[in-house]
């Protein structure tokens, strides 16, 4: 009987030693994943999250490159698709969030000539400039989906309507104009001219503007003279927050635009004593300049709200300057707060539909009613975030076209935007 009590004992002994070998095992291997230094490098690679066509894959890549972490991941990239970041970018952060634009076929009809390329761009100018088409300031440009499927296949159809170009002398000075106007009056009102009693017009302002057609506007009496001048360029900035502060790099390179002007301009005794603006037509639109600045080690720790909202965007394909841009509003709504008039500060009817479901002050309720209205009345509002790799272009879209605020204080909400991007 002693022998059978001892033979007991040492079994539940040996038992509790291997099951304390166990979770000491665990502990070890979460540790060596989750407590980096500060390069905050998971042991043996880096972390990268891959977004593609709706699937999630994450895994702990080697390589030195993007290129290389896909092809760990058995991720094919095809001719025309677009990785963001790009494939040849340098693995030098702890942890990516890679999107993948699958390309697809889209039709460019340019009013008898049709063109059908292999793309993945999602905009109307970067699709046209790769299929090769040229488009004017003044060309306005149509997205659909293809229909007729039988003969072009799945896919989108871009028609681009070409704006008519007629030889406009302005005040003495001759140039060809480009508008979408139907009639000569409604052309003067787009280009801002506005006649003064003693302004005359070579031609009826109801005769409807067509290809070619010369129109003529003078002034009689004080002399007028014709200037060219430059027009600034803008610049957007992309705050990158896998780069260090001291980062700093133009993507694009802006160009100044030209208008040319009409003054009037009153000379006493060969001397000119006042000269005033009477009208000006832009003559070549300014392009912005886009410059990617580092933000990596500026700012603190996202709360929980944060944390979670941050993590839920992403996962719904938003990249990170888009997730930023729409928490730098959300942060200035409620800070995250979802009781009240919740995340984003619903109103009327949005709050009603909100407080109708199961849990309505729970951050998931709040996030997928975010992502409803988003996918639904405000899908306008998603489309132009999902088209924008600019911060303030993002929070400028969702404050006035989601929020639609009274005071908003753009300032602040650019602010915090920055402040969570670079925390993530």
């Amino acid at each position: 009987m002693i022998n059978l009590i001892r033979k007991s004992v040492i079994s539940f002994g040996a038992l509790c030693v291997a099951f304390f070998v166990i979770i000491l095992s665990i502990f070890i291997t979460v540790s060596s994943v989750s407590n980096a230094d500060d390069g905050r490098v998971v042991k043996d690679g880096r972390l990268i999250t891959i977004h593609d066509r709706g699937i999630q894959k994450i895994i702990v890549s080697q390589g030195t490159t993007i290129g290389d972490a896909l092809t760990q991941a058995g991720v094919t990239i095809d001719e025309g698709d677009l990785v963001e970041p790009a494939i040849e970018q340098k693995l030098i952060a702890s942890d990516y969030q890679v999107n993948i634009y699958r390309a697809r076929p889209v039709i460019v009809i340019d009013g008898n000539e049709k063109t059908k390329i292999l793309t993945a761009y999602q905009t109307a100018e970067q699709i046209v400039s790769e299929a090769g088409i040229k488009l004017l300031d003044e060309d306005r440009t149509t997205l659909t989906r293809n229909e007729d499927i039988l003969n072009d296949g799945a896919g989108l159809t871009l028609a681009i309507d070409r704006a008519i170009s007629f030889n406009f002398t302005l005040y003495g000075k001759t140039f060809v104009a480009r508008s979408q106007a139907s009639t000569v009056g409604e052309m003067l009102t787009e280009k801002g001219v506005s006649l003064k009693s003693d302004d005359h017009v070579s031609i009826s302002k109801d005769t409807i503007l067509s290809e070619g057609l010369a129109i003529r506007v003078w002034r009689e009496g004080k002399q007028i003279i014709n200037v060219d001048e430059e027009i600034d360029f803008d610049t957007d900035i992309i705050e990158d927050a896998d780069q260090l502060v001291s980062y700093s790099f133009v993507k694009s390179i802006g160009e100044k635009g030209s208008r040319s002007v009409s003054y009037e301009v009153t000379i006493q005794d060969s001397v000119e004593v006042g000269r005033t603006e009477i009208a000006s037509i832009v003559t070549r639109n300014p392009k912005t300049q886009i410059k990617v600045i580092g933000v990596k080690g500026n700012y603190t720790t996202p709360s929980e709200n944060e944390t979670i909202t941050w993590n839920y965007l992403i996962d719904k394909g938003f990249s990170k300057v888009q997730t930023a841009g729409i928490m730098g509003n959300l942060m200035q709504e409620h800070r995250f707060r979802t009781d009240g008039d919740g995340l984003a500060q619903w109103i009327g009817g949005r709050k009603s539909a909100l407080y109708s479901r199961p849990y309505p002050n729970n951050i998931y309720t709040q996030l997928d009613f975010l992502m409803e209205e988003l996918n639904g009345s405000y899908s306008y509002v998603k489309n132009g975030i999902m088209a924008s790799d600019s911060l303030i272009g993002v929070v400028q879209i969702f404050q006035n076209q989601f929020e639609r605020c009274g005071v908003c204080m753009e300032g602040q909400r650019i602010s915090y935007a920055r402040d969570i991007l670079a925390s993530h």
